[in-house]
């Protein structure tokens, strides 16, 4: 009999199902060959228990956690179930413990066998517990935690009485104040740049003239650098030559001709030498300007009748 090709692919397929099947089983710790029997636990809290943590009797791995979740009465409790594959009777009074499974925090599961002669059957719920040194652990680890929290609760009270105490009438006011300051000065500030854009664009080709001027200008430095070079040069050799003038002994005689102009001034107020008696006295500038007068007319008449001053006489 041929096998068709159809035939072989359908078998290859349905092979790949199962070993995909077999596969997410074995990793969920479910094996698919295995006499599974499933017990339930309650307990206040999972500390950390998930799906797959391990289940020991003794320190030996009878199973693993199938699943968590909560009780049905939604009153808080969690009921783990445990998925148990090894055929060890397990007494119907045996305790199921959360223990930590390493030094990482790691949980699993104890069952403590019982004394019952009678065995717990599957789907049946064993009394849970958690281990004291666990909850030793956890009570050392809420502790600080707990205390950070309050301190921060402390600090966040302390800090709303501030803020209730700063922000009273008068203060809020302000505050509004300064808000509206500022919504005005962004409004203004708006308004500015609407201005300045409009007056870009409308002086759009006097900025390029500008622009185009700066950098005629900035070329012509750049081709004359040279000459700048060496005007800048003959101003520092004027300006050294300028700190070496003596300057302070040039000031002192400035100094002192200024002092004895002062006291010729002085002297003419005085009325002291002639130029003194000039300006204070009248009578000597009358009779100056008399004499003035008087000289004066004598040239003009020696100018008019010459021949009464100069006599010629002919051989």
């Amino acid at each position: 009999m041929k096998i068709s090709k159809e035939f072989k692919t359908g078998l290859t397929f349905i092979g790949v199902i199962i070993i995909f099947i077999w596969g997410y089983s074995f990793l969920k710790g479910n094996g698919i060959f295995h006499n599974k029997k499933f017990y339930y636990v309650v307990y206040d809290q999972a500390v950390g228990l998930a799906p797959t943590s391990p289940v020991f009797i003794r320190g030996l791995q009878v199973g693993k956690v199938s699943d968590v979740f909560f009780h049905k009465n939604m009153n808080g409790s969690v009921v783990v179930k445990l998925n148990i594959v090894n055929q060890f009777p397990i007494p119907n009074n045996s305790v199921a413990t959360i223990i930590n499974r390493d030094l990482m925090g790691a949980k699993a599961i104890e069952i403590i066998l019982g004394d019952s002669p009678h065995r717990a059957q599957p789907g049946d719920t064993l009394a849970g517990a958690i281990d004291a040194g666990l909850l030793e652990g956890l009570n050392r680890q809420l502790t600080p935690v707990m205390q950070k929290a309050e301190l921060a609760l402390n600090s966040i009270d302390s800090t709303m009485k501030v803020l209730q105490v700063s922000l009273n009438h008068e203060n809020r006011e302000n505050i509004s104040k300064s808000l509206q300051s500022i919504q005005f000065s962004l409004r203004n500030i708006k308004q500015i740049t609407a201005t300045l854009d409009t007056l870009i664009l409308s002086n759009k080709s006097r900025v390029s003239f500008i622009i185009q001027n700066i950098e005629s200008i900035s070329a012509n430095l750049e081709s004359n650098n040279e000459q700048l070079t060496a005007v800048i040069s003959n101003i520092h050799t004027i300006s050294d030559t300028l700190a070496q003038v003596h300057i302070e002994q040039t000031f002192k005689k400035l100094d002192y001709n200024l002092e004895l102009l002062s006291e010729i001034l002085i002297k003419i107020e005085r009325g002291e030498g002639s130029a003194g008696l000039l300006l204070s006295s009248d009578s000597l500038y009358d009779n100056l300007s008399r004499s003035t007068k008087e000289l004066e007319l004598l040239i003009r008449d020696i100018r008019e009748n010459p021949s009464r001053y100069l006599k010629f006489s002919v051989f």
